[in-house]
């Protein structure tokens, strides 16, 4: 969409104010809006603005830059360009996702959006490749309880009906409102703890859909409320019940063909690339879930015997493994790493899954052999024989992972390399010293 294009989509749609879109270093979406005006200078205001962004204060967003440096610019990625659909459609509000810089000219190196797309313009300089991802965000809708608590909204479970499923029509609006801004949706479905949904929509390349994973909760979030109820992707509400992931499903594609697919390769048809990527995530994911797993909470769902992904190995169809490859072949043909959840900031995740998965490439790793056991019901000893680790079992230790991983730091970038592990340590630390309800409920008898 070039500016006299988004201009008639603007005029089209009688819209009012545009937000213009971005990410903190957390993924938390921020916006400034701006009022279209009328008349012929106001569409030569809007056209302006439309090429060269707008102005703001970068000092008081999460991970950005001091007061004596606040001065941002927000230019704009008017391919983003589309009308809120839970908006009124009178004077309607859209909004347009932007790339930050310091100035005109020069992109702010603390940008997830801006990371992403460095690291995808390299593979496709350098190796004339692109990175495709599908996630699978989950996410629970809760309503309160008659003490004013939050707890699951229906008693459903995974793929049931009305009337124990409450909520068709609530994901029949998300839907809707998902293709409004452009989304292929190819289902949507109950899941299995009470209260919670999955609402999946096809792969893209990686930009669009980190793009799309934050336009998706916000899509979610804003539905849900105006159904009277609250949408969640906290990795663990409840205690118990199944937890909030987001698988990943990925590929790399070189010369506009699929690498992960030989049909003369093992495991049937698994090419020599596509073992070394997995090989690469393997060996990197003590430290990526530092990223895919951000929060405190996150850890909560990454529990040894509650069927988490938390194995540090690889399979086919057994999906207690952290990396599984689909059954599909082809074109089809791609890996899903299931330790991520839905609070991590997507543009950071992907570039780093594919920093993980390109470092195996790039030095031909070899993956042990595929586990198609139970890795679940293993006991210690039998996971110790077969070389099977797992992932850090708090925020701390996986931060510890991060900060010696070399191939991951280069990735975020200095900056946000460094920005990170210090908000995200600062976060640990305060959660290190609280004292919880569990603690008081058990000590003050002391």
């Amino acid at each position: 969409m070039n500016i006299e294009q988004a201009i008639e989509y603007i005029t089209k749609n009688n819209v009012k104010f545009i937000r213009f879109q971005f990410v903190d270093i957390l993924g938390f979406p921020k916006n400034v809006a701006y009022p279209v005006k009328g008349g012929e200078k106001g569409l030569e205001e809007l056209r302006e603005i439309l090429e060269t962004g707008v102005w703001f204060d970068g000092s008081s967003i999460t991970g950005f830059v001091g007061i004596q440096e606040s001065d941002m610019l927000l230019k704009p990625d008017l391919s983003t360009l589309s009308v809120l659909p839970w908006r009124p459609e009178e004077k309607s509000v859209a909004r347009v996702i932007c790339d930050v810089y310091r100035d005109e000219k020069t992109p702010f190196e603390g940008d997830p959006r801006s990371r992403l797309k460095a690291l995808l313009e390299e593979l496709k300089e350098k190796d004339k490749g692109e990175f495709f991802v599908g996630p699978e965000p989950e996410f629970f809708l809760l309503k309160k309880d008659e003490n004013g608590r939050w707890v699951p909204a229906d008693d459903g479970g995974y793929f049931d009906v009305e009337p124990l499923d409450e909520a068709p029509d609530i994901r029949r609006d998300i839907v809707l409102a998902l293709e409004n801004l452009g989304f292929h949706v190819e289902a949507s479905h109950h899941e299995v703890a009470p209260g919670q949904h999955e609402v999946d929509f096809k792969f893209d390349n990686a930009l669009k859909t980190a793009d799309s994973v934050v336009t998706f909760k916000m899509t979610i979030k804003n539905i849900a409320k105006k159904h009277g109820l609250k949408a969640t992707f906290m990795p663990k509400p409840f205690f118990g019940m199944n937890g909030n992931g987001m698988h990943c499903h990925q590929s790399v594609w070189f010369n506009g063909e699929p690498s992960f697919y030989d049909p003369n390769g093992p495991y049937n048809g698994l090419s020599e690339t596509c073992l070394s990527y997995i090989a690469g995530i393997l060996e990197h994911a003590k430290a990526l879930v530092a990223v895919t797993n951000p929060t405190v909470n996150s850890y909560k769902r990454l529990v040894p015997g509650y069927e988490a992904p938390v194995n540090i190995a690889w399979a086919n169809k057994n999906r207690s493994a952290i990396i599984r490859v689909p059954a599909a072949r082809g074109k089809a043909t791609r890996i899903e790493f299931r330790a991520p959840d839905p609070t991590c900031n997507p543009y950071l995740a992907f570039a780093c899954m594919l920093a993980a998965g390109l470092d195996g490439i790039k030095r031909k790793l070899t993956p042990p052999e595929p586990v198609e056991k139970n890795i679940f019901k293993m006991s210690e000893e039998e996971k110790k024989a077969l070389g099977i680790e797992s992932v850090p079992s708090n925020l701390k230790d996986a931060l510890d992972e991060l900060e010696n991983d070399d191939v991951l730091k280069k990735a975020l970038g200095d900056y946000i390399f460094e920005k990170y592990l210090e908000i995200k340590r600062a976060e640990w630390d305060s959660f290190r010293i609280s004292v919880t309800d569990w603690e008081l409920n058990n000590y003050l008898v002391y």
